[in-house]
């Protein structure tokens, strides 16, 4: 893919720092993190009552095997407590992290944006700065992936496509490579887990705006 062989052209590059609005929409596309605590299992129905001699006789056995299943069912419940903790917490940090991201970049001097539509209608916004060398993509009206397929970014380095992450619905990612040495950025549809290079023709070609 090159910029120069695509009909998919910027709507409009906007000098100096981004709009309030541009701000607001790229900062709020932002998914956030709920932290839910785990759900716990519906507890088991109360055995029923059983009279006489039988019943006697098995509460022996029955006592110890009851507490050992207890037993294992809460250490199973607390291994998969921690996981879920572990996980929450995980994607809490990596929602901060890319948020901080985001707002230094959007307050960088530098700041520039770009404006375009892609193939499939989707409106795409990229931010990007010199002096942070980082740059972001904001999807409006982004289709569903097909399934078995994913949307792939890319950044366009001396011709060459290079993978730039990943984007499939409404939302804003930070792109994966330098916007300082990359041209512009590229939108194809890929198989499930991506591509080494672009192996269908690019639903969105723009320049990046540095």
């Amino acid at each position: 893919m090159n910029p120069h062989d695509t009909d998919v052209q910027p709507l409009a590059i906007t000098a100096g720092a981004p709009s309030a609005a541009v701000k607001q929409r790229t900062l709020s596309a932002i998914d956030g993190v709920r932290q839910l605590p785990p759900g716990l299992p519906a507890p088991a129905p109360a055995p029923a009552k059983r009279t006489g001699r039988v019943l006697r006789r098995g509460v022996g056995r029955f006592v110890p095997v009851a507490c050992l299943a207890a037993v294992v069912s809460l250490a199973g419940l607390a291994v998969w407590q921690h996981e879920q903790s572990e996980q929450s917490a995980r994607r809490a940090r990596q929602a901060y992290e890319q948020l901080e991201a985001v707002s230094g970049l959007l307050a960088a001097p530098d700041a520039r944006t770009a404006h375009a539509r892609a193939a499939n209608g989707a409106l795409i916004t990229v931010v990007a700065s010199g002096l942070r060398n980082v740059a972001v993509l904001t999807v409006a009206g982004l289709p569903a992936p097909a399934p078995g397929t994913t949307y792939q970014l890319w950044m366009d380095v001396d011709g060459s496509m290079r993978p730039a992450g990943f984007i499939n619905g409404d939302g804003t990612v930070p792109l994966r490579g330098s916007p300082v040495t990359a041209t512009a950025v590229g939108l194809t549809v890929e198989p499930a887990g991506g591509s080494a290079r672009p192996t269908t023709d690019p639903l969105l070609l723009m320049a990046l705006p540095v």
